[in-house]
């Protein structure tokens, strides 16, 4: 168990603000009608919020390691992902249509987060080939399991 109190501060604030965004989204998701169309995000958010009380538990008991801190690779790296995916929620997701701009962008992610550093045609093949797959894995799951309506743009 750790003693000291920055060490613990820097796991117990932030797995606290997580926790209380995951309680808020878990109300909303409980308390919001229609009920039945809410069954998916009750779900999701109740797994959320389990795990936030398990990070508070493990980050109040000392049994979460402290985190390195962030370096400025770490932030190159998370504002290239973040660049992306702000794109792809405010821009792209309602010009081109949800699964376009899904594929587009995981196959970005995949490029760019791709440890190997290969840039041969058979690489990115393999990364379109893995695209096209989680596309049709969200597809199956949003349009043909849970129904949902997704945003739809000139690609679909």
């Amino acid at each position: 168990m750790r003693d000291d109190a920055p060490g613990k501060l820097q796991q117990v604030g932030p797995s606290a603000a997580i926790l209380v965004l995951a309680a808020m989204v878990c109300w909303i998701s409980y308390t919001a009608e229609p009920a039945e169309a809410f069954l998916f995000p009750k779900l999701i958010s109740t797994a959320m919020l389990a795990l936030a009380l398990i990070a508070v538990f493990n980050a109040v008991s000392g049994i979460a390691s402290p985190a390195p801190g962030i370096g400025p690779r770490l932030l190159y790296n998370a504002a290239a992902g973040l660049a992306v995916m702000l794109v792809a929620v405010f821009w792209a997701a309602k010009s081109l249509g949800f699964y376009a701009t899904a594929l587009a962008s995981f196959f970005l992610l995949a490029w760019f987060y791709d440890p190997s550093g290969d840039r041969s045609l058979r690489r990115w093949l393999v990364r379109g080939a893995v695209s096209i797959g989680f596309v049709l894995v969200l597809y199956g799951l949003f349009a043909l399991l849970l129904r949902v309506q997704t945003p739809r743009g000139w690609l679909m």
